[in-house]
């Protein structure tokens, strides 16, 4: 039986704050909560089974840096988390892990050390996420600060062979812009992806998600049309319901 598509509402991490940025712009910040882990409470309470986090500290940083907000969701609620940025070394990964984390992703360093990204998947099986920020179609790194010479396409497939939890593909133009998602690099990447695709970047609607059950990927991360009461997730969780079969 197919799967119903996963829906990933999003806490972004500010100095401990639920925060969302345009396009990855620290200048361009929104503060929508004070308090993450009543966040967290709300998506579960909607129907949520997954969140998603950013630690935008961390990642401008290259260290996890809100670990004890993560840590204190992952205490109280029962979501299934998934934790991205600042994670670049094993000690980073652990502490997640201890944290209450099921899932970390992985950008800056898989990109920058593949073989070292490449030991970590195989130590530690199905819990890493490739994350893929794309510019353009070029890999963006540190916080989206720094854009690379490699192509979405290109990294992927050089880990297709490797135990990923999951590829989050983000694509920065779309990302807080609440334009739709980029569904032609979508079924693009869709091509060298064997793990579970996971979609980023410009959701606002029940009509994107219909989009991207069609691509197919597995998965979406919702924020900004939440958080602004565009999409409701009791509509999100409806379309991707309809999409199975």
């Amino acid at each position: 039986m197919a799967q119903r598509l996963q829906i990933w509402p999003a806490i972004d991490l500010c100095e401990g704050r639920c925060v969302r940025l345009i396009q990855g712009d620290y200048e361009q910040e929104t503060v929508y909560g004070e308090d993450p882990v009543a966040m967290a409470h709300r998506w579960e309470s909607e129907g949520a089974d997954f969140l998603h986090i950013v630690d935008l500290d961390g990642a401008r940083s290259g260290k996890p840096v809100n670990r004890s907000v993560i840590q204190a969701i992952a205490s109280a609620t029962g979501l299934t988390l998934q934790v991205g940025g600042g994670v670049r070394d094993e000690s980073g990964i652990k502490a997640l892990i201890a944290a209450g984390v099921s899932r970390l992703v992985v950008g800056t360093q898989a990109i920058k050390k593949p073989d070292w990204f490449r030991s970590m998947c195989e130590k530690y099986p199905h819990k890493l996420v490739l994350g893929v920020d794309a510019r353009d179609g070029f890999v963006a790194t540190d916080g989206w600060l720094d854009v690379s010479q490699v192509t979405a396409s290109e990294i992927v497939a050089d880990f297709r062979e490797a135990p990923l939890a999951a590829v989050v593909y983000t694509d920065i133009a779309t990302d807080g812009m609440l334009s739709g998602p980029n569904i032609h690099s979508l079924r693009e990447l869709r091509k060298f992806v064997t793990a579970p695709l996971i979609a980023s970047g410009g959701i606002h609607s029940v009509e994107d998600i219909q989009h991207l059950v069609k691509v197919p990927v597995d998965g979406c991360i919702v924020g900004k049309a939440f958080y602004e009461g565009r999409l409701s997730m009791e509509d999100a969780l409806a379309a991707a319901e309809a999409g199975l079969g």
